[in-house]
């Protein structure tokens, strides 16, 4: 099988079956062998792993990760991707793709039949509009991962790892970290892909913690706090949290618990640290 790295190989399969790009599902296919063999390197990928990838496009990655892994399921939402894919894997036989769109797939009960329930690595090339979406749902749907190692656009890799008093800082910030330590493993220039990205992409390996970093009663709470507070930057967080719908304490009660923490009403969300964060949201959640 011709490896799809290769950018010749690539244009045959797309020429082959006159494939189309589609604008709605942000495709970008990667056709650099160096940066393929980065991101499995990144994400440690053995004969014991059970692999989820999650937008395969025409199986470039998914070749190596057939070549490394025990097993991998490849979900695809574009159905005219399906029959490429059938094409370029037909040599695998660990292989299952299944078209679908993965914030409608029950990655829990693949991990459960696939995996015992052990933590899986999930690898991904995502469009960009969606890598928030996709990543926070993994992680609140608490699905046993190991570790995400995933294509995402620079900036979003950068957002993932800043911390207080940036301009980036937010609640993607917040919540990553909270979840996973975030490592950029490559920087990845526009010439990789076909098409051409108008933006420089970041490879980025989120490893899962064992226990969160951080205390907290009511997780949920916790995430509307941050949510609330990063939703109108410019306010301060007593008004932030008091004008969000869902939030249901008063202007003083949000003023006083930012006092017993020894901090200003006047604070702004983008100044606390998520230890501050998980410490608020248990001070109001008494």
């Amino acid at each position: 099988m011709a490896t799809l790295g290769n950018p010749k190989n690539t244009i045959e399969v797309l020429q082959k079956y006159n494939f189309n790009f589609q604008k709605k599902f942000g495709q970008n296919f990667l056709i650099d062998m160096h940066v393929l063999e980065k991101i499995i390197r990144a994400a440690d990928i053995n004969k014991e792993d059970f692999v989820l990838e999650i937008g395969p496009g025409i199986g470039t990655m998914t070749q190596y990760l057939c070549e490394c892994a025990r097993e991998v399921i490849a979900v695809e939402i574009d159905k005219n991707l399906i029959p490429i894919l059938q094409d370029t894997l037909s040599a695998y036989k660990n292989v299952e793709i299944i078209q679908q769109d993965i914030l409608k797939v029950d990655v829990n009960r693949l991990a459960l039949e696939r995996n015992q329930g052990k933590p899986i690595k999930i690898v991904a090339n995502l469009p960009y509009y969606i890598t928030t979406p996709i990543i926070m749902g993994l992680f609140e749907s608490h699905v046993p991962v190991e570790s995400i190692t995933v294509m995402v656009q620079k900036e979003v890799a950068g957002r993932m790892q800043v911390g207080p008093g940036t301009k980036e800082y937010g609640a993607l910030s917040l919540a990553v970290q909270y979840y996973a330590k975030p490592q950029v493993v490559a920087n990845v220039p526009p010439n990789c892909f076909m098409p051409r990205p108008k933006v420089g992409s970041a490879v980025i390996r989120l490893t899962k913690h064992k226990e969160p970093p951080v205390q907290v009663a009511q997780e949920s709470l916790m995430f509307a706090l941050i949510r609330a507070s990063f939703n109108q930057r410019r306010k301060t967080l007593v008004n932030g949290l008091y004008n969000a719908q869902g939030i249901p304490y008063s202007k003083e009660e949000i003023a006083q618990a930012l006092g017993r923490m020894g901090l200003s009403a006047n604070v702004r969300g983008e100044a606390l640290t998520l230890e501050q964060f998980a410490q608020l949201s248990n001070l109001l959640g008494e």
